[in-house]
Order: C-alpha cells, then sequence, then structure tokens
C-alpha cells in the first residue's frame, strides 16, 4: 500500500502596482500582499524631470514627453503580471498644469496598457498623508510635508484621518528653472526663491500654525535627500533648521551645481537640492517646524494601501512587530514579559525627569519585544545580530531615527556598555536613549527565568544618573541566581559611569 502524501497549502497571496507619474520622477512600486502581509518586492525609480520641459506658456516640449514615454515603456512590462484591477497609475502637478497634457496622457496609456489620472493636488495630499501614516505611525497630530518637482503638499492629519490640506504651486525642478538658472549657486538666488516661497506660504500658514500638532514628517524627496546627508556624516537625528542653514551655506560656497560636493548626497539629486532646501528652509521658518523626520512612505504606498483597505491589521507598528517575532522566531511570552517590565520600568523613569518624549515607549517596547532577534543566528553575539538584522529590516510605523534607535538599544541591552553608541544622536535625544537602555538591560535581567511568577514588583527611583532599585523584603535573597546577575549589570552600568543600587 503506497503511503498518503501530504501536500502543504501553499499561499500565493495578490500582487498591486502603484505608477506615480511625478514632475521630477516616475515611480513603481509592486507590492506581494500575504494574509494581510504587505510585502514591497519591487521598485522602479527614473528621474524623468518632466516640470523641466514646461515653457511659459505651460506647454511640454517633445523631449521631455519622450523622456517620459521612454520611461513608461520600462514600467509596461512589469505591469503586465499584475491583474488590471490592481494596478493604479496616477499623474501630479506637471500634467495637471500642461497645456498639452493630453498628448503626452493618450500615448503614455497605450504604452502602459492602463487608464491614467490626473489626480487633483487635493487628492495628491491626500493620498501623500495616507501613504505616510500607514508607513510611519505616530500619536497625536501630524504635520506631513511632501516637496515634489512642480507643487508642495501640506496635509495636518491624524491617525489615517486627513484634517486639512493644501497642494501649492512651488516644487524643486520648477523652482530651479526659476531661481538657479544655468546652475548658478548664490546668496541672492536663495534669498529670491526663498523670498517666493515665502509669499506663496503667506497665505496658508496661518490655517496650519492653529492646529497643534506634535510631529513634523518629511515625505521623500528634498527631506530624504537631507537625512541620507545626515546618515553619510555620522548624524542620528531629526532635520532641524540648523542643518538646513548650514547646507544652504555649503551650497552658496560651492557657486555652480557642477562643483556641488556635499558628503551624503547623491548625484541623481544635486540639480535640484538647492531649490528643494530653499523650499524646506522657508517652509521651517514660515510653520515654525522644530524638527522633522523622515517618512517611510509618500503618494505610491498611499495609492496601495488604498486598493488594501479591508487590511484587518490597520496597527502598523503591531503588524510590523508581530511579523518580526514570526519570521525570526522570538519566544513571544519571553519578549512580552521583558516588554512589560521594561515599560513598567520606564513609567517610572518619566514620572521623576523631563528625559521621556511622545514616542519613548513606541520605541522602547519595540526594542524589548525585538531584543532576541539575533538568537535566530546564534546566542554569543545575538545582540550585535540582531542590530544587524534591524539595520536593514524595513519596519513600516517607525520612522528612520526611531528605527535606528531600536536597533542600537537591541544592540547595547547586555554584556559590556558602549556609550559612544549614542554620540551622534542630538543632544535633547541622547539622555533620553540612554535611560531606555538602562531600563532595557535591568528588565532583561529581571526577566532572566523567562517565568512571569519570578518577576518582582521593583521600584525605580531616580536620581540625575544614579538609579536605585527597591526589592520587596528578602527578594534578592530568595533569588541569588539573579542577583548575581544584577551584580554584574551594576558592575557593567559603573563602568560606563552610571550608578546603579539594588536594596
Amino acid at each position: 500500500m503506497q503511503p498518503e502524501i501530504q501536500h502543504d497549502t501553499v499561499v500565493h497571496g495578490e500582487y498591486y502596482a502603484a505608477v506615480d507619474l511625478g514632475s521630477n520622477s516616475f515611480h513603481m512600486v509592486v507590492v506581494h500582499v500575504v494574509n494581510g502581509s504587505v510585502q514591497i518586492i519591487g521598485k522602479i525609480k527614473q528621474k524623468v524631470r518632466l516640470a523641466a520641459g514646461l515653457n511659459e506658456a505651460m506647454e511640454l516640449d517633445d523631449v521631455s514627453m519622450e523622456r517620459g514615454w521612454q520611461c513608461l515603456q520600462t514600467f509596461a512590462e512589469r505591469l503586465q503580471d499584475i491583474p488590471r484591477s490592481n494596478v493604479k497609475v496616477v499623474a501630479t502637478a506637471t500634467l495637471r498644469l500642461a497645456t498639452n497634457a493630453r498628448t503626452f496622457i493618450t500615448k503614455a496609456e497605450q504604452i502602459l496598457g492602463h487608464e491614467l489620472d490626473v489626480i487633483s493636488g487635493e487628492e495628491e495630499a491626500r493620498q501623500i498623508y495616507l501613504g505616510v501614516a500607514y508607513t510611519s505611525a505616530n500619536q497625536g497630530n501630524s504635520l506631513v510635508i511632501d516637496i515634489g518637482g512642480a507643487s508642495t503638499e501640506i496635509i495636518i492629519g491624524n491617525d489615517m484621518h486627513p484634517i486639512h490640506l493644501v497642494s501649492m504651486d512651488m516644487g524643486c525642478v520648477t523652482f530651479m528653472e526659476r531661481y538657479f538658472k544655468d546652475g548658478v549657486i548664490s546668496e541672492q538666488n536663495f534669498a529670491t526663491a526663498q523670498h517666493h516661497a515665502g509669499l506663496l506660504l503667506e497665505q496658508v500658514a496661518d490655517t496650519f500654525l492653529c492646529f497643534d500638532w506634535h510631529n513634523c514628517l518629511g515625505a521623500s524627496g528634498t527631506p530624504q535627500a537631507i537625512t541620507e546627508i545626515l546618515v553619510a556624516q555620522g548624524i542620528s537625528d531629526a532635520i532641524r533648521l540648523d542643518y538646513l542653514c548650514d547646507l544652504r551655506d555649503q551650497c552658496i560656497r560651492c557657486g555652480h551645481i557642477d562643483n556641488l560636493s556635499i558628503k551624503g548626497l547623491d548625484g541623481s539629486r544635486k540639480p535640484i537640492f538647492p531649490s528643494g532646501l530653499a523650499i524646506l528652509i522657508t517652509l521651517f521658518e514660515r510653520l515654525k517646524i522644530r524638527d522633522m523626520n523622515i517618512s517611510g512612505g509618500a503618494l505610491r504606498e498611499g495609492l496601495i494601501y488604498g486598493m488594501l483597505d479591508n487590511l484587518q491589521e490597520n496597527d502598523r507598528r503591531s503588524q510590523t512587530i508581530n511579523q518580526m517575532i514570526s519570521r525570526y522566531h522570538i519566544d513571544r511570552h519571553h519578549a512580552e514579559s521583558v516588554r512589560g517590565l521594561a515599560l513598567r520600568l520606564c513609567h517610572q523613569l518619566c514620572a521623576q525627569t523631563s528625559l521621556c518624549h511622545l514616542d519613548t515607549e513606541a520605541v522602547l517596547g519595540a526594542a524589548a519585544s525585538l531584543h532576541e532577534t539575533g538568537l535566530h543566528i546564534e546566542f554569543k553575539k545575538h545582540h550585535e545580530h540582531g542590530a544587524y538584522i534591524l539595520t536593514y529590516a524595513d519596519l513600516p510605523g517607525f520612522t528612520k531615527l526611531q528605527r535606528v534607535a531600536i536597533r542600537d538599544l537591541v544592540q547595547g541591552h547586555r554584556l559590556s556598555i558602549d556609550r559612544s553608541r549614542f554620540t551622534h544622536y542630538h543632544d535633547e535625544v541622547r539622555p533620553m536613549l540612554e535611560g531606555l537602555l538602562r531600563v532595557l538591560r535591568i528588565a532583561v535581567v529581571l526577566c532572566l527565568r523567562r517565568q512571569n511568577k519570578h518577576i518582582p514588583e521593583v521600584e525605580l527611583k531616580v536620581e540625575g544618573e544614579a538609579w536605585t532599585l527597591v526589592f520587596p523584603q528578602g527578594w534578592l535573597a530568595a533569588h541569588p541566581l539573579i542577583n548575581a546577575e544584577l551584580a554584574n549589570e551594576t558592575w557593567l552600568q559603573h563602568r560606563a559611569g552610571w550608578k546603579l543600587t539594588c536594596q
């Protein structure tokens, strides 16, 4: 008798694609959706600079249209493999403005085999917000800014709901053509560009200033380029006005686009960097932006998630953590124990200091949940393996700066303490992350036996960098193994310049 062969059920999922014909670049993103998990499997981006082909009569020249059509030829082949109902193609500001847009659109639709929707500025802003909200979840009101090639979108929203939005006719390509002619970068050119941007913002600034937002997120483009510069220069921080002004000074010293040399600035971004920078500086000044983080998505991600409005789990951060726990076979029960204790200690820390920021708990909770990611590889250096994985893992729901902080907390959660890991963070952020690292390390030690019944009700007392852990009477004596580990942790924190006392 032949044995019965068991066949595994293969879940193929579905494929979706979004195509964004922007004024500077054409983008296509392809995703695979399986059991509610959205996996990006392909991204194509080409610098078309369609807006550069607009003349004073707002007509697109033949050269720029041909650049666009050639780009779409490469997109068309990939779209053939995706169901028509799962494809969305949109165009933005340049094709809204161009008087001969129909000529370009007719041939573009023939090439792609799909209808092209020229969306309004308001719809573009709404989709951008959705893309940012899905990929960079934040608490409270958020201000979202996207500087495109021919337009800039500004949106205030809360969770998944845009509250107030505008689309403005200023972009890095059009400003480059108007205010940085022939590639000349001068103080006067910056001043003229910022003056014009300021005049446009005067019409809308008050409506945004009357909202109380907790964080500002930049979507792709210029904010992305500046974040890459900060990373390349070893700065772990959000975008701040003083950084922008310093970059403006560097641009002016270069004098011309051909001579523009800034560490971390991608070569393809150079021609439109000064104009985008001028717009961003003006936005910071007129909207009184303190700092800005780069988001994980923008228009095309908004289009994708708009087609997936039936996803079961709307909490992007929880979905991300759950997927990481499953993918790297993390002990979920232990991760939740460490996370719970770390957050309880964090609450006590925040009540006694001014270290905590809006998303302190989100960063600490993620690091605690993922601190054993590296065990998937081996034990001895699992903190380093975990940090390596988190360096390259996409964590939807967390900003770039939050992802870096989570990685550094995981890397520092055991063995010797290297405080230099946090030297590249801003002075406002560094003390908080050092406090979270101490909290995480203590939580890991106290959860050593991996059973909740052995986790004590501990009180944390904070006096500057001198911390005291107060345990129930007789608890330390009854748990000699954990007591010994606490003694070792006390010594490691002492070597790092911190005082930890257990009583």
